[in-house]
């Protein structure tokens, strides 16, 4: 496998996961009945505590791993009651010296409203370094970030959050071709996201067998998922919606992240 190709077939995978996905921690805060909240969405999907290990493969091959995990403890953020959710994924050990990637990502995503009040993330992967962070201010629809300060539209999404919002809506009622729109911060741009579902069927991963509901994130031109390959996420058709699958091609096969185990908090 060439250089440019590895570095292509891990930049997808990450991107898979997080759709499939603090500079400072709050040293004082004002108390959380201070927060009122600009929306409020219920949320049965995930909690406190919640991990979710998975294994990427590239054809027959393993290739890396990925996590998500949410805190047990609510974090503050200006007040702000937060989900603490943090996202890794790293190339197995026997394969750095190949192509090494390490990267972290870390969303603080109001417990009321889900939306995300602040992001991070470092990525390592080769020689590439980039470490960012992001403030969310859903009032004054502004991102103040690492790069700047840039304009949002409310309950803009970074990209560990949206698919957490996802999970919180209801997919039930949702057939073949329906869609889910919103919006979707990076790169210090907001770009529309919107999700079609695919339909409903079995899969079989190393955690189990599932039955799930299919979706395709899709984006303009320039956004986080590019034109040159489709990426299929499947999330389980029950009220938890855990992310069991991502597939994606690349220009020579295809990448498929797959559940490992997961936690019942």
């Amino acid at each position: 496998m060439y250089m440019n190709d590895t570095k292509t077939f891990f930049h997808r995978c990450l991107l898979g996961i997080c759709v499939i996905f603090a500079v400072a921690m709050m040293a004082s805060t004002p108390p959380p009945e201070l927060h009122q909240p600009l929306r409020r969405l219920p949320n049965v999907a995930f909690r406190c505590g919640e991990e979710l290990s998975y294994t990427v493969r590239y054809g027959f091959i393993t290739a890396g791993e990925g996590s998500f995990r949410i805190r047990p403890q609510i974090a503050l953020r200006n007040g702000v009651p937060c989900y603490d959710v943090n996202f890794e994924v790293r190339s197995l050990k026997s394969l750095e010296w190949i192509y090494r990637v390490h990267d972290t990502y870390r969303t603080l995503i109001d417990t009321s409203g889900i939306y995300p009040v602040f992001f991070e993330q470092h990525n390592r992967e080769g020689a590439y370094r980039r470490d960012f962070w992001a403030e969310f201010d859903h009032a004054k629809r502004v991102a103040t970030t690492s790069e700047g300060e840039f304009p949002i539209e409310p309950f803009t999404h970074d990209v560990v959050s949206a698919l957490f919002y996802v999970r919180t809506q209801d997919l039930s009622g949702l057939k073949k071709g329906d869609v889910i729109a919103l919006k979707n911060f990076t790169d210090r741009q907001s770009y529309a996201l919107n999700v079609r579902v695919l339909g409903r069927e079995t899969v079989k991963v190393e955690a189990g067998t599932f039955r799930c509901i299919a979706i395709e994130p899709l984006v303009m031109e320039g956004g986080l998922f590019k034109s040159d390959g489709r990426i299929v996420v499947w999330f389980t058709d029950d009220a938890r919606k855990m992310p069991v699958k991502v597939a994606t091609k690349v220009l020579i096969g295809t990448i498929d992240v797959e559940l490992r185990n997961f936690s019942k908090p």
